[in-house]
């Protein structure tokens, strides 16, 4: 009884000292009070179901939305300098870091690219603190990377049981990881592999009438997704263009000023960008699939949104988009707030109508079809979704005069 009375007095001060702050501090807050042990796969909210989901909670496992989530975190302290959100993103790894940098659940001969992602944050712990299970902890991650199965060009496969598909996905799920490992131990010979990854990606998957990418492309052309060919998939999701734009734009931080390549990728983050402006709705944010907004059963998706308006944020702060993409990214965090946020009875907010999942092949089988990325389910504060919106909240801040 006095612990449940302890935790209701914790949510109060929560709230009441998140209403007080920014909107990437108070999504912050929301985390921290529904998670405060662990980000636990809890069962979520689905639009349309409000009744309570009584299925159990699976337990917590090393993944990649603990990555992007925590990057949000990652960001939030730094811009803050508030350390109750390192402190969070240290407790959250070290239920999965043993003390000799083992680390829970995770199975490298996996060759698993999403498993990298939560490594974003081993990178900051270590640099933080110094303490050697952090940088045991990455060296894994890193090793994984150096035996990932690759296409004959040299592109990663996003998983051992996926082959010869590269994904828009995986370049968010490793890319930043590996430029930043990279940079932080001076192995400056990886960086033309890092930039290639990008560069690949986008020969493979842009359609050079809209500019806009497919969600993958498959080298073998044999799944039944793939365009027999050119091997791409058939539709243009969102928040596939949402991974690969966050991950554009964070790769940038560490890829050096002079490498040959820089200018490469900075154009293709240059020609997504001209892309997807002139597919954002009238609201301010983009639909589950870019190019058919009118199509019945297509919605408004908040992760894809979020991503967007973070990355193009990102982008014309740090000089790689033109200052008038700053409307864009305006208009965009305007239709955030309006299409996306709700506030509880407790004062805490939520960030709803993100698109629960999309991928392709395994079983059953994802054609990726316009109708299978429509028929997924909606997700309340899916963590996908949340760390995007706390990442481009913090860049709006900036933005503001």
């Amino acid at each position: 009884m006095r612990a449940t009375w302890i935790a209701g007095i914790c949510l109060v001060s929560i709230c009441c000292k998140a209403q007080e702050k920014g909107w990437g501090q108070r999504m912050a807050a929301t985390i921290m009070a529904t998670h405060p042990d662990t980000l636990t796969v809890k069962p979520y909210v689905t639009h349309g179901k409000e009744t309570a989901n009584t299925k159990p909670r699976r337990p917590a496992n090393w993944n990649y939305e603990q990555g992007v989530t925590l990057k949000g975190f990652d960001d939030l302290w730094r811009y803050t300098g508030d350390k109750v959100y390192f402190q969070y993103m240290k407790k959250m790894m070290d239920a999965f870091v043993r003390a000799d940098g083992t680390i829970r659940t995770y199975d490298l001969v996996e060759y698993n690219i999403d498993h990298i992602t939560p490594g974003r944050i081993l990178l900051t712990l270590y640099q933080e603190t110094h303490e050697e299970k952090y940088k045991k902890a990455v060296d894994q991650l890193r090793e994984q990377l150096q035996w990932q199965p690759r296409t004959k060009e040299g592109g990663f496969w996003h998983k051992h049981r996926y082959p010869y598909q590269m994904w828009l996905d995986g370049l968010y799920m490793g890319g930043p990881f590996y430029a930043e490992y990279t940079k932080v131990f001076k192995r400056d010979r990886d960086f033309d592999d890092v930039a290639n990854q990008f560069i690949w990606m986008e020969a493979h998957a842009r359609d050079a009438r809209t500019g806009l990418l497919y969600h993958a492309w498959d080298e073998s052309k044999k799944q039944r997704w793939a365009n027999p060919t050119t091997g791409q998939s058939p539709e243009f999701w969102g928040r596939a263009m949402g991974w690969y734009m966050m991950a554009l734009v964070d790769m940038l931080d560490y890829l050096p000023a002079n490498h040959p390549k820089r200018k490469d990728v900075i154009a293709i983050l240059q020609r997504l960008s001209t892309a997807l402006e002139k597919y954002q709705d009238e609201s301010g944010v983009w639909y589950q699939i870019i190019d058919k907004p009118t199509v019945a059963g297509n919605y408004r998706e908040a992760s894809a949104s979020c991503m967007f308006v973070y990355a193009i944020a990102k982008g014309t702060r740090l000089g790689y988009l033109d200052k008038r993409f700053n409307a864009v990214a305006r208009k965009g965090y305007d239709g955030l707030l309006k299409n996306f946020i709700e506030k509880d009875a407790d004062g805490l907010i939520h960030l709803t109508k993100t698109c629960s999942g999309a991928g392709l092949g395994g079983s059953p089988y994802r054609d990726g079809s316009f109708a299978y990325y429509i028929g997924e389910p909606l997700r309340v504060d899916d963590l996908k979704g949340v760390g995007p919106f706390i990442q481009a909240s913090i860049e709006l801040e900036r933005m503001t005069p």
